[in-house]
């Protein structure tokens, strides 16, 4: 044997685990008491997590023991309890990642899931005592602040099981790098009414970094429970939302019969529950009024926000100022000259309709432009 030849052996031997260590994958991304593990009690947050629910609300639950919930943990001695309420709050927790989730990166995570089939406290809405048992799902969310809800990274089902099912979350961060973690109760959608519900949480696992071709992904982890005895489900990543329909040429309005003081409601302006994030559907509605404005150079406008009366005074108020605000700056944005638009949040003081049916408390939800001046 040559010596060219055994040197070529020594270079590719010593080449080989160093490849091979370029190969290796990522550590995974550990959370904070993953398992939820505390003192049990009712309204209190589980160390390491920060409560992201609304502030005028208590905190989530360690359960079990409180508000009638028994159900033994499907891993250690405690697990999460998180509501939905029917004044339109719900409950949520986050955390800051030992690294942050990478853009354009895919992951997964496992978490065990359930529902309580009792879980009384009082409705938000009328103050008598109530089961929050109707089912709710989990949502997902990637930010860089603790209950920064940046990019929705997974959803769940609406979980109606009441036995513990381990649920594998995958998710793909497509518009930024996240190092905080948050985890929310929500709704069935499309939410025609907010409901009193539960969802319970316990043993999350780290999260792994998995290649991002479908093919080549590995199958979920393999994990089985001490009360489970169903089978595990695999709940796969959400698709992503359907492309708006093209928006049809706006309907103009008329003048003719405005005046200062006079209102006008935009029943096409639309935004998510608690949220004041303007929607692609509402863009014929703000087209109508931005081709308003600008064909009528001599018309100041109020933007007024509204709600019904599920929120909180507080809530209610900084809710619908949002909203107004959205509008307003769309509309400046657009050209519009900020001296022409005012925005005010009325909050739940001005219902148009009775709050006692969906169908009223939808009414009262509402924006509408208000002439303050026309002519001049």
């Amino acid at each position: 044997m040559s010596l060219e030849f055994k040197l070529r052996w020594i270079v590719l031997a010593l080449a080989f685990p160093l490849a091979a260590h370029g190969q290796k994958d990522p550590p995974p991304i550990q959370l904070t008491n993953p398992s939820f593990e505390d003192l049990a009690k009712g309204g209190q947050t589980p160390v390491g997590w920060y409560n992201c629910g609304n502030a005028a609300e208590s905190p989530p639950d360690i359960q079990p023991g409180s508000f009638s919930v028994t159900k033994a943990a499907s891993n250690g001695s405690t697990y999460l309890g998180l509501v939905v309420r029917d004044n339109e709050t719900n409950e949520a927790v986050g955390q800051r990642l030992s690294r942050p989730l990478e853009i354009n990166q895919c992951y997964e995570m496992n978490i065990d899931l359930c529902r309580a089939e009792i879980y009384e406290s009082l409705s938000r809405l009328t103050g008598d005592p109530v089961n929050y048992a109707t089912p709710a799902k989990i949502r997902i969310w990637g930010g860089n602040g603790y209950c920064d809800k940046a990019e929705l990274l997974f959803e769940t089902p609406i979980i109606t099981n009441t036995r513990w099912v381990t649920t594998n979350c995958r998710f793909h961060p497509k518009k930024g790098n996240y190092s905080f973690i948050i985890i929310e109760a929500y709704y069935k959608q499309p939410v025609l009414f907010p409901y009193n519900g539960n969802i319970l949480l316990d043993n999350t696992t780290a999260i792994r970094q998995l290649p991002c071709n479908p093919e080549k992904m590995p199958p979920p982890i393999a994990k089985k429970t001490p009360t489970d005895t169903t089978k595990k489900i695999v709940v796969k990543s959400p698709p992503a939302p359907p492309t708006p329909a093209a928006v049809p040429e706006p309907k103009p309005m008329d003048r003719k019969n405005l005046k200062a003081g006079s209102i006008i409601r935009l029943d096409n302006v639309y935004f998510e529950m608690n949220k004041y994030d303007l929607k692609p559907e509402s863009m014929n509605g703000l087209q109508a009024i931005f081709n308003f404005l600008k064909e009528n150079p001599d018309v100041m406008v109020e933007i007024g926000g509204h709600t019904n009366n599920n929120p909180s005074d507080q809530f209610a108020n900084d809710l619908s100022t949002n909203r107004a605000k959205s509008v307003a700056d769309w509309l400046t944005s657009q050209g519009i000259s900020p001296e022409r638009v005012t925005f005010k949040g009325y909050g739940k003081k001005m219902p148009i309709a009775q709050n006692t049916t969906p169908e009223g408390r939808k009414k009262n939800q509402r924006v509408e432009i208000k002439i303050l001046s026309i002519n001049g």
